[in-house]
């Protein structure tokens, strides 16, 4: 009995940390206008991954924002290509989770109008709205949320555009995946 009273104090005392040291993904999207990073959620891991790989293989590299709305979102990522929207490959099956909704720095898939609301691999859009934008929920797939620079997506919708919503100017994209730990991600969050 006082082996396991010792070995289930010891867990207590090292699992945190090791918990602390684990490595996790989070995207980092760099503008001309400054940089915001993007932690995933676990309960969408299809749309994760995919964002993963997309930034790993330089995907984005170049795109740019190409919809910026104020009190509305921050669209961006896609080629405008019709396979972009129309081809299996590059589409994703809904995640909807009830816990993830449309908030303030939500990041979601875009996608055109499909009856199955299958997401564009490529497309994501972040919600600069304060007051969040459910009337989207349950209709897009909620897969991250912004934990750091919230003020450059602020600056990114206030941007001149043309009537289209596109940008005057381009703001162009250049996404990688680090990984931190969890005092680091705390860390980024306290500078917002």
């Amino acid at each position: 009995m006082k082996k396991l009273l010792i070995i289930l104090t010891l867990l207590q005392i090292f699992y945190p940390v090791s918990q602390a040291r684990e490595k996790i993904p989070v995207a980092l999207i760099s503008t001309n206008l400054g940089d915001i990073y993007i932690s995933f959620h676990e309960e969408t891991p299809k749309h994760k991954a995919s964002f993963i790989q997309l930034a790993e293989s330089g995907y984005w590299d170049s795109l740019t924002f190409n919809r910026v709305i104020p009190n509305f979102v921050a669209q961006g990522g896609c080629p405008d290509t019709p396979e972009g929207f129309n081809d299996p490959e590059y589409l994703l099956e809904p995640e909807f989770h009830p816990r993830l909704r449309h908030i303030y720095g939500a990041v979601g898939a875009g996608r055109d109008g499909n009856p199955d609301k299958n997401s564009a691999r490529c497309q994501f859009y972040i919600v600069q709205n304060k007051e969040g934008l459910h009337r989207l929920d349950g209709d897009y797939t909620v897969f991250g949320q912004v934990i750091s620079g919230m003020e450059v997506v602020d600056k990114i919708v206030n941007v001149g555009r043309d009537q289209n919503d596109q940008p005057n100017q381009d703001i162009t994209l250049l996404i990688s995946i680090i990984y931190l730990n969890q005092k680091e991600i705390i860390q980024l969050k306290n500078k917002e």
